[in-house]
């Protein structure tokens, strides 16, 4: 029986890095967003690569959830999900059967990274609240609350970090695979790697993040400072 596992961050966190980690694994297939289509068609939202991800996906979440609980070849099936993709509202009842994990990043280096790529940010397109949110959802649909890690401590010290979050999740540590990787694009990569994706494909490990979380603009610093709670929420529960 194939164990899932879905990882729920949001943008600009380290989370196409915790991809290429599980993927690293021999015994572990993964999924990138499988329901950023479906956001893209409900929401209307114009995102790089827009017209790309809904050809390359399925719209409908019905036939996401069947896809995801098709049987995959492999013990692992790591699912790489985004916060803002699953809407207030949305059927959760898919998520009983997974093991869950959360991945949690400080909210001014979200944004400051966000904007790197795009002119503007707000409050769902970083996913913090709505992150928040879901632990609580996921906590009572599976009656405990999931391990979280957070970003920054990942990237200090990836062996520790890795090692305890497989750990948490009953699954066995492969510390080695998990913290070193090949460079490049994977065949298992979401069409729009080629506008997110340019630090990652260069990678061979978790490094230290290139882009400064000093914020300027007066609306980004409030938004930080907004999400700053909810990302404490989390925080309190992550493992060290």
């Amino acid at each position: 029986m194939t164990i899932r596992i879905a990882m729920w961050s949001g943008p600009r966190n380290i989370s196409t890095a915790m991809m290429r980690a599980w993927e690293n694994r021999p015994d572990c297939t993964v999924i990138d967003e499988p329901f950023y289509a479906c956001y893209l068609a409900e929401s209307g939202a114009d995102h790089p690569c827009r017209e790309q991800v809904l050809a390359s996906q399925p719209t409908q979440r019905r036939e996401v959830i069947a896809q995801l609980e098709r049987a995959a070849e492999t013990p692992l099936q790591y699912e790489k999900h985004m916060t803002h993709h699953m809407p207030f509202g949305c059927d959760l009842g898919w998520a009983a059967s997974c093991r869950h994990a959360f991945l949690i990043r400080s909210p001014g280096s979200v944004i400051a990274s966000y904007l790197k790529k795009r002119n503007a940010v707000s409050e769902e397109d970083i996913g913090i609240t709505r992150q928040r949110a879901l632990f609580e959802e996921i906590t009572a649909i599976t009656g405990k609350r999931p391990p979280v890690v957070d970003a920054g401590e990942v990237l200090a010290n990836p062996a520790s970090m890795m090692s305890k979050l497989c750990e948490a999740l009953d699954v066995p540590v492969e510390v080695p695979a998990m913290t070193a990787w090949p460079a490049g694009l994977r065949d298992s990569d979401g069409v729009w790697a080629s506008h997110w994706y340019h630090a990652v494909e260069t990678s061979t490990g978790f490094s230290k993040p290139t882009v400064s979380c000093e914020l300027e603009d007066e609306s980004a610093i409030e938004l930080a400072n907004s999400m700053q709670e909810h990302y404490q929420a989390l925080y309190r529960y992550r493992l060290t």
